[in-house]
């Protein structure tokens, strides 16, 4: 990225409807490029939102009812393991004396459920002594405990289930996927669909638009688990702390010959109007394409690109990325 910006043109900015996440996407983009970073004739940048039924950016229960039967059932089975087990005493030795009258004992599915006193626990750490509960909140074992049932709960649906993986966060994945490879294949308008400017015009310099070169969305700790749960590299991490980030990353290797696009010169028996039809046929576009529906032509496309996922800035081993010819050589 260039350290001087004069427009936003080559910056794909997005964010859920919550407030805090449009926040998150202002406060990191101006950390980024400050005034002192940008020209004077540098526009306000757009940042897209989409309305809350269509949102992808979080695994959205409310607008997907399948997604929510499946959420609801993971939960429940959460509940029947965990709500009368040692470690669920344990906890309530801790702080159930400060749980409701009508939800006097700390459950999965207890009223507040156990991840919103996981919640209020890490906010009140993120905020400083003024907002701090009783020290037995903060019992060590007992954080631990909270946080393995929570994730549990949240996302071990995505290790287990291929439907939940799609329904949970397979658009937003996709997208992201749409993204690199509309950069492998040079188009120049990787989200041309999300209009950035007014009245259904472009908007020139506003961003989003053409060339995308860093693409940020300011979404939720469920989405970051939800991504890494199902790529396989979720098993031994907690739950996301405050100001987590994943950061995909595409690459090219640059010895790596490109793919001739000159079109096959025609033969004596083509003729003329069969040269005129090779040369303005559209060439194919992957998009979100299976690899294994790939045509040999779109295969050369992507040849020498190559991913690297961090979460936390800490690069991340996806399982199904260990085979040989799955990652760069010698890289892991």
């Amino acid at each position: 990225m260039p350290k001087i910006i004069s427009d936003a043109d080559m910056i794909y900015l997005r964010a859920t409807p919550m407030p805090r996440a449009l926040d998150s996407v202002q406060q990191t983009f101006v950390g980024m490029y400050p005034s002192s970073a940008r020209t004077s004739s540098f526009p306000p940048p757009a940042i897209i939102t989409r309305a809350s039924a269509d949102e992808i950016l979080f695994p959205n229960e409310l607008n997907c009812k399948r997604f929510s039967q499946l959420a609801r059932a993971f939960a429940q089975r959460t509940a029947d393991r965990w709500n009368e087990s040692k470690e669920m005493d344990y906890l309530n030795s801790l702080i159930s004396k400060w749980m409701p009258e009508g939800s006097p004992r700390v459950a999965v599915d207890s009223h507040p459920r156990i991840s919103g006193i996981m919640d209020t626990i890490n906010s009140t750490l993120a905020h400083g002594p003024q907002t701090r509960l009783p020290s037995t909140f903060y019992d060590s074992k007992g954080r631990d405990i909270i946080d393995k049932i929570g994730i549990e709960e949240w996302f071990s649906g995505y290790k287990e289930s291929q439907e939940y993986r799609k329904l949970g966060i397979g658009a937003l994945v996709g997208d992201m996927v749409t993204r690199m490879v509309g950069s492998a294949e040079a188009r120049g308008n990787d989200e041309l669909l999300e209009v950035a400017g007014v009245d259904g015009h472009l908007g020139k310099g506003r961003g989003g638009h053409t060339s995308i070169k860093f693409a940020m969305s300011g979404c939720h700790d469920t989405t970051l688990a939800g991504v890494l749960s199902s790529l396989g590299v979720f098993d031994a991490e907690e739950w996301p702390p405050y100001t987590s980030s994943i950061a995909v990353e595409l690459f090219k290797v640059t010895s790596v010959k490109e793919p001739s696009a000159k079109p096959a010169e025609p033969t004596a028996r083509q003729g003329f109007l069969a040269s005129v039809r090779k040369t303005t046929k559209p060439s194919s576009v992957i998009m979100r394409k299976p690899v294994q529906d790939f045509s040999p032509e779109e295969k050369a496309k992507l040849q020498g690109y190559y991913v690297r996922l961090r979460y936390n800035d800490r690069p991340m081993i996806v399982p199904g990325c260990r085979l040989p010819g799955k990652h760069l050589e010698g890289d892991e």
